[in-house]
């Protein structure tokens, strides 16, 4: 699979995310699949978030791509190159999460922007990129990815806390509705969007009775190393891997996999350190 093209690479800069089918193939899917639904340790380690609509969101969230068939999409070249095509130069891995929208009870991701709290982690710059990944479909039934066409050019918007989520401030939210074209972003098992951090986004609750697995992988320029310590790596130099590593390491769970990924839990302070933040500006 080659790296994104300069047409796509255009794209991405114009309207904040540009989608890639096929960016796995069945093969890969599969294996990805089937790992992460018996991995024992994804499940124990996964986390419920407060939607703010009467829901929970599942994910399990961890630092470093590691060894497994995880770390291997996280770390293969058609994904690394295309990073690095996007964001013009050397890439490092901020952090990798399985959301898990199980059937009929996956809650909600409210609209925010991810460098609306990851500046707070000492990224000075939106120089940051994710992709996602469908494990399984992701249709409007099941609460796939919305996104507002060109709203990384807006800029950082002030977050607040939305339940246990960090949700961009709704007055710009719903004035960008106004001109900006919204875009559900249905995908086929292996499909792909990569996505600017400044992209508002958001996705409903599945209200089906199909799951919504998918794997995000996010990234951050070298250049953009963060000046303090957070939750979340400073720049770690990322070994690429060929391509072919996903279908060689095969099924290869986080249980099968002694590396130290660092996984997030409790730890996890994004959106609360934003009521922390709010609270100080309040005080006289």
């Amino acid at each position: 699979m080659p790296v994104l093209n300069s047409t796509q690479v255009a794209d991405y800069h114009r309207d904040g995310f540009v989608i890639v089918r096929n960016l796995l193939d069945a093969e890969e899917t599969d294996l990805l699949g089937r790992a992460a639904r018996d991995d024992r340790e994804l499940d124990r380690r996964s986390q419920g978030r407060a939607d703010g609509e009467g829901g929970s969101v599942r994910m399990s969230l961890w630092n470093h791509p590691g060894n497994g068939i995880y770390g291997m999409v996280a770390r293969s070249a058609r994904v690394v190159d295309s990073m690095e095509a996007i964001l013009e130069g050397e890439v490092y891995h901020y952090h990798s999460k399985m959301i898990l929208k199980d059937p009929e009870v996956g809650g909600a991701w409210t609209w925010h922007q991810d460098y609306g709290y990851w500046y707070q982690n000492g990224a000075l710059f939106p120089l940051m990129s994710s992709v996602m990944i469908a494990v399984d479909p992701a249709t409007l039934e099941n609460g796939c990815l919305q996104v507002l066409k060109g709203s990384h050019l807006m800029g950082r918007i002030d977050h607040q806390l939305t339940g246990e989520q960090a949700g961009a401030n709704l007055e710009h939210v719903e004035e960008a509705k106004k001109i900006l074209d919204l875009v559900h972003v249905e995908m086929a098992p292996g499909d792909a969007v990569f996505f600017h951090c400044n992209i508002l986004h958001r996705s409903d609750r599945n209200a089906s009775p199909n799951p919504r697995w998918s794997l995000i992988c996010c990234y951050n320029a070298a250049r953009n190393n963060p000046f303090k310590e957070s939750h979340h790596p400073r720049y770690t130099p990322l070994v690429k891997v060929a391509d072919t590593a996903i279908k060689e390491v095969g099924i290869k769970r986080f249980e099968d996999d002694d590396s130290n990924v660092a996984w997030m839990g409790d730890e996890d302070q994004s959106a609360r350190s934003l009521e922390e933040r709010i609270g100080l500006q309040r005080r006289p």
